[in-house]
């Protein structure tokens, strides 16, 4: 079936056909009818099969009729990361080259500046991140009232991984009558419930098994031996040199783990850079622009680059570890096998990163095919003859560390830290504890040591003793064996009341006696 048949309108086609598309993909063939019906839509696909057009182009013909409005947009679109509003606000100018529709791009990282013109002046289509959308709204920048299209994009991801508030708060803002389409790869069942909160009868178009990869992708899975953090890097460079990668996106599950595998890339003269969610955006555009230019070769990446990138020509997608959530498994390795082209996938599985892979296999419900590169063992047996440093589990960096006692004598344990560390000064002893005797401090110049104590504490001061002398009595002794169990003191030694003492003026005679 022919994009014409799909009652789009002319100027639409020619810009569609501009662009190299004559057929449409299953997706786009159900969707758009159902979208340009005025339905409620809720579209499950495989990754690079088209979601986009999906929804853009339905939107576009809608919008060539009307007029956008001071600060009220017509429609608008939810992305989860910044990348990928970017991305789809380029298939909007592309496929509505034909047409004078204002758009406004609302994201993070940038200026809100021009965003201000843009609204001010009226748009048709607001593409946004939930957090910069809300930013604008409370600053009086933007009505909702006047939005009749929603699209949430990556319905899972935005429902599932903390834009719950966010959603049903900008849904509360938008009018009843509306029509909201919901896209996405996987929907779990779950997720598929919450969904329905925001839709009125919606229409389930499934045109794929949900978390099934595509079957133009390759999957390969390698085992490591070890979990150290070393070993693994060094398997992943043995990867990419035996798989012969013209441009690469290696996937890592922690923000920490993508700087410092793009780093040993580079050391190990690859041509890699990272990008994640703590890096400035212009950097991360800058980046990513790279990388699509053919510029870079490896882009070592987060989850923000897993989600809806379409960057057609990636021919192999590496992780560095099995993801925590199965199904961003198959978004990761939907990055590449794109519009019919081949790819590879290859994932590294550690002993300790067996669980995850267990989940991913269960999820996709399909055995991965083994991958042992040339030069594998003489990697791993290098690796580990360096020694690397035992890998710390999430746990561990919640714990303060233990330093050795090299380390120690050097710089004070943490116990000391907290006494005082460099400076000498010892913490107060807590309720119950009693302080230990003086130590004498080491210098490393003439100046005397600290001087003993002028007189002894007597043994009714108990555990504690007040400043300022309340309590001590200056002309008593301390008895000998109190002195000598003074470093044992127990609290059952403690004297109750006054003990043998007596203070003298109670002691003295009083009245006639007194006078007398």
């Amino acid at each position: 079936m022919p994009f014409a048949e799909l009652g789009l309108d002319p100027k639409l086609l020619s810009a569609v056909t501009a662009a190299g598309y004559h057929d449409p993909t299953p997706i786009q063939a159900q969707a758009i009818p159902a979208v340009l019906g005025g339905r409620d839509v809720t579209g499950i696909a495989q990754t690079g099969t088209g979601k986009t057009a999906a929804f853009v182009l339905p939107m576009i013909h809608k919008l060539g009729q009307g007029r956008a409005k001071a600060r009220m947009p017509r429609s608008l679109i939810l992305e989860p990361t910044r990348e990928l509003a970017a991305q789809v606000s380029e298939n909007f100018e592309k496929y509505g080259v034909n047409y004078k529709l204002s758009m406004a791009l609302l994201i993070g990282g940038v200026s809100f500046g021009d965003q201000d013109r843009k609204l001010t002046a009226g748009v048709d289509v607001l593409i946004a991140t939930p957090g910069r959308l809300i930013d604008q709204f409370e600053r009086g920048k933007l009505l909702l009232s006047g939005v009749q299209m929603l699209v949430i994009d990556e319905a899972d991801r935005m429902l599932d991984m903390g834009f719950i508030p966010d959603i049903e708060r900008i849904c509360g803002l938008l009018p009843r009558t509306r029509q909201t389409l919901l896209f996405s790869a996987t929907m779990p069942p779950e997720i598929t419930r919450l969904a329905q909160q925001f839709q009125s009868d919606p229409m389930r178009i499934e045109v794929a098994k949900p978390a099934t990869a595509a079957t133009t992708i390759t999957q390969y899975m390698t085992p490591c031996p070890s979990n150290e953090d070393t070993v693994k890097r060094a398997v992943l460079r043995t990867i990419i040199t035996a798989a012969s990668t013209q441009n690469g996106i290696v996937f890592c599950n922690r923000k920490r783990e993508v700087d410092t595998v793009a780093k040993s890339l580079q050391k190990h003269g690859f041509d890699a850079a990272a990008i994640h969610g703590d890096l400035p955006q212009s950097l991360r555009t800058q980046t990513l622009d790279r990388f699509r230019n053919g510029e870079l070769r490896l882009l070592v990446a987060s989850d923000v680059a897993a989600r809806g990138l379409d960057i057609p020509e990636v021919s192999q997608v590496f992780n560095y570890a099995p993801p925590p959530n199965a199904d961003d498994y198959v978004h990761r390795i939907g990055r590449t096998g794109r519009a019919g082209r081949s790819g590879e996938s290859y994932t590294i599985v550690s002993p300790g990163d067996q669980r995850l892979w267990d989940a991913v296999t269960k999820r996709i419900a399909k055995d991965v095919e083994l991958f042992r590169p040339e030069g594998f063992d003489e990697a791993v047996a290098a690796a580990k003859g360096r020694g690397p440093a035992p890998r710390r589990s999430s746990a561990d960096d919640r714990r303060p560390r233990k330093a050795s006692n090299h380390q120690e004598d050097e710089r004070g344990s943490d116990d000391s830290v907290a006494e005082g560390g460099r400076s000498g000064r010892r913490r107060r002893p807590r309720r119950g504890e009693r302080s230990p005797p003086p130590v004498a401090a080491e210098t490393d110049d003439a100046r005397p040591t600290q001087p003993p104590e002028p007189e002894a504490t007597p043994a009714t001061d108990g555990p504690r003793r007040r400043r300022g002398g309340r309590g001590r009595h200056r002309g008593s002794e301390q008895p000998a064996a109190a002195a000598a169990t003074s470093e044992s003191f127990r609290p059952e030694d403690a004297f109750r009341g006054m003990g043998d003492h007596v203070p003298a003026f109670l002691l003295r005679k009083i009245g006639a006696d007194e006078q007398a």
